[in-house]
Order: C-alpha cells, then sequence, then structure tokens
C-alpha cells in the first residue's frame, strides 16, 4: 500500500528549515511507518488519525527540536494502539526513539482525576520517565495540546474532564519547563472548555475594549519608541494583549469585574543586550511614572523555571496602568520555548544547555532524589505538586548567595534547601539581623542566617510549617530514620536491664539470637531490639526466651538496678504532660505500644498500682547533671490585683534564670485568679527555689506544683 504523502507536506516544510536532508529522510520513512500502522482508523472528528501524529509532530517542529523527538512524535501511538511492538521500533528506527515511543505510550494510560493509588503511581512513572528524557513529556505536552485543540468533536461532560485535568496538571508541567506558548494554550483551551459562557463574555469585551482603546495604544507604543530613538537604542516595542485565562484569573484574585481590570494590554520591549535593558528601565520610568513596588528583576534573579525579563508597571496617559517587560532576543526566545530554546539534546553534555534546560535538569534531579527518598506514591504525588506552580521569593545567605524558595517558606524551608545536613541541624535563624522563631514565612529580599548545633535533630512539628517538597521529604525521612535508631538504642538498654548479672546483650550467643529472632519472626537482631524499644515486645519475654536453663532474675523491682535518664535519650523516651516530670524527682518508665518509654513522676495517679504490673514498668533515675531544659507545672493563686501579681511572678522567674514557656489565667471566685504555668527549669532545686520566692508575693494566696 503506498502512503497518502499530503499530510506529511505540512511537517516537511518546517523540518527542512532547520534539519539535514538525511534526518529528514528518515522522518518521511517514519511518517509511512505510522501511515500504515494506523491506516483504518479514524479520530473521533471523522479524520485519519495519522492527522493527529503529524500535528504533534509539526508543533515539536515548530520548536525546532531534533529529529529522534520528530520522529517519536510521528510513532508515538503505534505501540499503544496498533499491532506495532516496541522491538519492531527498535529495529527500524533504533532505541532511542523507541525508548521515546514507549515513554510516551506509558503516559498515555495517566489518568489524573482522582488520588487512588494507581493513578498515584502512575503519576510518579511519568515523572521518572520524564526525568530519564525531558523529550518525553515535550512530545506528551504537543500531544495533549493537539488533543485540546479538537475536543470540540467529545461530548460536554469528557470535554470538561480532559479540560481539568489539562490545567492541573499539563499546563503546570510546561511553566515548569518554561514553555510559555504552549502552557498559554492549554490555559486557554481548558478555560473555554470548562467555562464556555464566561470565556465567551471575556472575549466580547475584551473586543470592545480593544476598539476603544486602540488610539491609547498607539499613543503609548509611539511614545515608548521616540524616547528610545532619542537616546539611540535599537529595540523592538509591541503591544500584547493579556489572554482570556490570565484576565480571569487577574478577576479571581482580586475581586473585580472586567470594567475595573484596565491593564490587558502588556508593552514589551526587545533589546540586543543585557545593559540596554537596563538603560530602557531608566528612560521609561522617566517617561511615566513607576507604581510603588511594582518592580520586578527577573534578570538578576531568574524565575524557578529560567526566564528572564525586568517588569515594571507605570502610570500612562490618563492614569492608564501600563504595564512594561524588558529583555533580549535571547532572553525573549527562553521565555516563549524554555527547555526548548536553542534545542541541543545530549544527555551526557551539560555545556551547550540553556538557563531553562539547566533549571529544569536542577529539578528533575531533585524529583528523581524525591522519589527515592518518600515511601509512597501519594506522598510523591503531593509534593511534585506543591512543586508545579510555585509562586517563588528569592533571600539572600549572610555570604551574599541568593536562594530560591516557594511562597510561604520558612528558616527550615531555607535551610534544607542549602544543604540537608543543615536542615537536620537548623536550631534556630536570624533574619535581617534579628533572631526570628523557625516557623515565621520569609519575605522577598532578606538575609537570612542558619543556627545549627552539631546535637540537634529534626523535629515533628516542623512539618506543621514547612512548604518545600524537600524538606518536607528529609524531615520525613530523617524521623523514621531517627526513630528507628533510638528504639534500637533503648531497646538494647531495655534487655540489657533484664538481664541482670548475666552480662548484658553482647553476653547473648550468636546461637541464641538466631533462635530468638526465628520465634519472633523477624530478619535481624536489631529489628528484635527496635520491637522492644517500641514496646511491642516485652524483654522478658526475650529473656524467657533465650534459654530456661538460664538463671535471670526477672524481678526487677527486687533489684537495685535502674535505667539512667539523661533527657537527651530521643525520640522514643518522652516526659508525661500529665505530671511533668523533672531531675531529683522519684520517676517511674512506662512501656507504650509504638511510643517507646513514657517517664511519669512516681506520684502521677495514671500510674497508680504500676507494682502490680512490672512487665510494663521500668524503675528510673535521673543521671547526676541531666543536660536539657525540663518543663514543670505550678498553679497559684492570686488576688484580683492579677496584672501586678502576675508581672510580680515572672520577675521572680527570670531573675532565678528560668523560662516561661505558656501561661493560662482562669478566675476561680470573684476575689481570686488561678495562674497555671508551664516554666523550663534545670532540677527540682531550681524549681522549689521559684516557689519559694513567688509564696513571699504580697497577692500570691497559694502555690502547689502539679503532679497530676
Amino acid at each position: 500500500m503506498t502512503a497518502d504523502m499530503q499530510y506529511f507536506a505540512s511537517l516537511e516544510k518546517r523540518i527542512k528549515s532547520y534539519l539535514p536532508s538525511k534526518q529528514i529522510k528518515q522522518i518521511r520513512e517514519a511518517y509511512i511507518f505510522a501511515y500504515d500502522a494506523h491506516n483504518g482508523q479514524f479520530r473521533s472528528s471523522g479524520e485519519p488519525y495519522i492527522t493527529h501524529p503529524v500535528a504533534v509532530a509539526c508543533i515539536l517542529a515548530d520548536m525546532q527540536l531534533d529529529f529522534e523527538a520528530i520522529t517519536a512524535a510521528l510513532l508515538h501511538d503505534t505501540i499503544e494502539d496498533t499491532p506495532v511492538t516496541y522491538e519492531q521500533v527498535v529495529d527500524r528506527f533504533g532505541e532511542d526513539v523507541a525508548e521515546l515511543v514507549e515513554g510516551v505510550s506509558k503516559l498515555d494510560k495517566l489518568k489524573f482525576r482522582n488520588r487512588q493509588e494507581a493513578q498515584a503511581e502512575n503519576f510518579r512513572k511519568m515523572v521518572l520517565a520524564m526525568v530519564k528524557d525531558v523529550r518525553v513529556i515535550l512530545i506528551k505536552l504537543a500531544d495533549r495540546t493537539h488533543n485540546m485543540r479538537t475536543l470540540g468533536s467529545l461530548r460536554p461532560d469528557k470535554r470538561r474532564r480532559i479540560a481539568k485535568e489539562t490545567l492541573e496538571i499539563y499546563a503546570p508541567l510546561a511553566y515548569r519547563l518554561g514553555i510559555h506558548h504552549i502552557k498559554t494554550e492549554l490555559e486557554v483551551l481548558s478555560f473555554t472548555a470548562m467555562h464556555p459562557n464566561r470565556a465567551k463574555v471575556i472575549e466580547k469585551v475584551i473586543s470592545s475594549a480593544r476598539k476603544t482603546r486602540k488610539e491609547l495604544i498607539k499613543q503609548i507604543l509611539s511614545e515608548i519608541e521616540q524616547r528610545l530613538s532619542s537616546a539611540k537604542i535599537k529595540a523592538k516595542v509591541e503591544g500584547i494583549e493579556k489572554n482570556i485565562y490570565a484576565i480571569y484569573q487577574k478577576m479571581q484574585l482580586r475581586e473585580q469585574n472586567f470594567l475595573s481590570i484596565m491593564d490587558i494590554y502588556i508593552f514589551r520591549i526587545i533589546v540586543k543586550d543585557i545593559d540596554s535593558c537596563y538603560r530602557v528601565l531608566g528612560l521609561v520610568h522617566n517617561l511615566y511614572k513607576p507604581r510603588l513596588n511594582r518592580f520586578k528583576d527577573y534578570i538578576a534573579i531568574p524565575k524557578v523555571n529560567g526566564y528572564q525579563s525586568l517588569h515594571s508597571s507605570l502610570i500612562g496617559p490618563h492614569g492608564t496602568p501600563v504595564e512594561i517587560q524588558i529583555r533580549t532576543i535571547d532572553m525573549d526566545q527562553m521565555a516563549e520555548m524554555g527547555v526548548a530554546a536553542h534545542w541541543v539534546y545530549d544527555k551526557n553534555d551539560e555545556s551547550n544547555n540553556t538557563t531553562a534546560q539547566i533549571k529544569a535538569q536542577r529539578w528533575m534531579q531533585n524529583l528523581l532524589e524525591l522519589q527515592q527518598s518518600v515511601v509512597n506514591s501519594f506522598e510523591f504525588i503531593e509534593n511534585v505538586k506543591s512543586d508545579l506552580f510555585p509562586k517563588e521569593i528569592y533571600v539572600f545567605t549572610p555570604k551574599g548567595r541568593i536562594v530560591e524558595l516557594p511562597e510561604g517558606a520558612t528558616p527550615v524551608d531555607l535551610a534544607y534547601a542549602v544543604h540537608t545536613d543543615i536542615g537536620h541541624q537548623c536550631i534556630g535563624a536570624i533574619v535581617d539581623r534579628k533572631p526570628s522563631p523557625l516557623s515565621q514565612p520569609l519575605k522577598n529580599g532578606q538575609t537570612v542566617e542558619i543556627l545549627t548545633s552539631n546535637d540537634s535533630r529534626p523535629s515533628a512539628g516542623w512539618l506543621n510549617f514547612v512548604v518545600s517538597s524537600k524538606a518536607r521529604s528529609r524531615i520525613r525521612q530523617a524521623l523514621k530514620s531517627l526513630k528507628r535508631d533510638d528504639a534500637i538504642a533503648l531497646g538494647k538498654r531495655l534487655l540489657d536491664y533484664s538481664l541482670v548479672g548475666q552480662g548484658g546483650v553482647k553476653a547473648i550467643p550468636k546461637a541464641k539470637i538466631d533462635k530468638i529472632t526465628t520465634i519472633t519472626k523477624l530478619n535481624s537482631f536489631d529489628d528484635l531490639l527496635a520491637e522492644i524499644g517500641l514496646g511491642n515486645i516485652m524483654s522478658q519475654f526475650v529473656v524467657k526466651s533465650i534459654e530456661h536453663s538460664d538463671k535471670v532474675d526477672l524481678n526487677r523491682y527486687g533489684s537495685n538496678k535502674r535505667l539512667i535518664i539523661t533527657g537527651t535519650e530521643g525520640l522514643l523516651v518522652s516526659f508525661a504532660k500529665c505530671c511533668h516530670p523533672i531531675p531529683d524527682d522519684p520517676i517511674i518508665g512506662r512501656i507504650n505500644p509504638e511510643k517507646g518509654l513514657s517517664i511519669h513522676h512516681e506520684s502521677c495517679r495514671n500510674i497508680i498500682g504500676y507494682q502490680n504490673h512490672p512487665d510494663k514498668y521500668v524503675p528510673l533515675e535521673w543521671a547526676p547533671a541531666a543536660e536539657p531544659w525540663f518543663i514543670a507545672e505550678i498553679w497559684i493563686d492570686i488576688t484580683n490585683n492579677a496584672a501586678m501579681a502576675l508581672a510580680n511572678i515572672i520577675s521572680v522567674i527570670n531573675a532565678e534564670s528560668a523560662n516561661v514557656q505558656w501561661l493560662n489565667t482562669e478566675e476561680k471566685d470573684s476575689k481570686i485568679y488561678t495562674v497555671i504555668l508551664h516554666i523550663e527549669v534545670k532540677n527540682s532545686i531550681q524549681l522549689n527555689e521559684i516557689i519559694r520566692k513567688i509564696s513571699y508575693q504580697q497577692d500570691v494566696v497559694n502555690i502547689n506544683r502539679n503532679i497530676n
């Protein structure tokens, strides 16, 4: 059968402008191969199916992608929709093309309508395919663009579903890769398909505004051109109309109707070099008054996807808002094409890559690291989605390095952006020379110094305020690792404690260790220790299992041995919030499944009768110098002169070098208030001195420490 070459003509015309004849010949062969494979197949519009792969290849040819990508675009549906196999594509067109075709074929099966496990896993596969070869996603974006252009022949419900999927996934991907023209087209087509009436209304009003503002646009263009000409700067000045989706977004963001949004035009000035960009900026600021805080320098600090330009908003003739973009020819091409600008694809050579390509590679490398650290596909898709459409802020390190962060980022996000170890050891931040909470969101242009300590470890509380996917995944990974390490360490201590007089864990022969792990159905002795530390297996059970003939003293309360507590044991040792034990208090440990060891005051009512359950409780004692601060709770009754009394109480606490962590007041009766305080102290001696001095205060009626 002879292939009909009429559909190939439009593609041939495009590729002749930049590809050598030898490669064009191979692309022609791929067209004939695809034509034969799809023969007899038709699109829902009634056209021969071959028109679709040709249209996809044309979109890529307009970006001047390499011949392998164009070839793969022509073949991208053959493996999935025809009897053609992967091996046949390898034989005819090589392994690189076959891998691209197979990569796109896998993506075609993806659905993003819900977050069920299969969909999440497929999304993960899509991102990994993109990381392996970015051309896979470029072909997929072109495929989706042509499908969106031809949505008209589908049912309304299917149109809306595909449009929603495009708006949520593919348009953000195009943005993240810097391909502005694809992103814009996908957004407009999706918006029109999802909200046809809204789109018509906005288009109608734009058309009306276009006529009424024609003279004003001409005047602004003329005044800018004259000012640049008099300064002898060669430049191309053009007025560009914003697309309907951008206008709709602005209307939603500012909750305005259309009539109040005047700036539907952007005036773009394209010059030859960076120096001219800044000269032009000065000239236009001289021509029209700039609006306060509406200037952005994306040349000095490019956007996360590599975009560079100067943006300024001015007040033009008759008070009309005028938006200006100033960039070089290269920046303009980069702004439209992103990773596809000046396309040179060589997986082994990064020296020829553009800024957008380098940024995309960096982002995709981060995705690769991310997928290796997350536990499941849900976590992965959640983190990637937060990275797709980031609004960036830029902060400085004390050495002047610029760091890009997502909007709402905190010092902890910055710490992890600099280095994972800096994040793990982060204990505080100095923002613009002032101490700042780790949870405080950063602002554009701030200088941030991260304070670290070798003894510090990540906190689970950080997950409540970090916004970057890297920080979130690294914290989760570290906490899982720390929890296991802490569980093993605590499990060893508990088992040593139960092996009183037997030489501890080290004295257990290997044969007996193997026997215990077999009985418990665990993979290793470390797993066993971790289970003991987590409270899932009792150490006495393990001791009894070693050998019945072993003489082991299991009456722990009969022995003088006690576990030593320093206060720095880690995640699996916690201090009970019901009784707030502090150094020098008599203490007892309760073993809780999955939570490890919880430390209580011996008088706490939550552990009454602990002597009757020796398998669940561990006698404890404090180390001679327990290191950190501990929380104690005191209740103070004061007379109705509350403000003065409270000031005096806090003054006493500060004078004793202690800290108030939390405070609450409640009315006991018409004349008495109760103040509940959480105080950070070193030990009970310091606390008793604080209580003694507070009791001397004039307005204090009564004071007690709460140990539940």
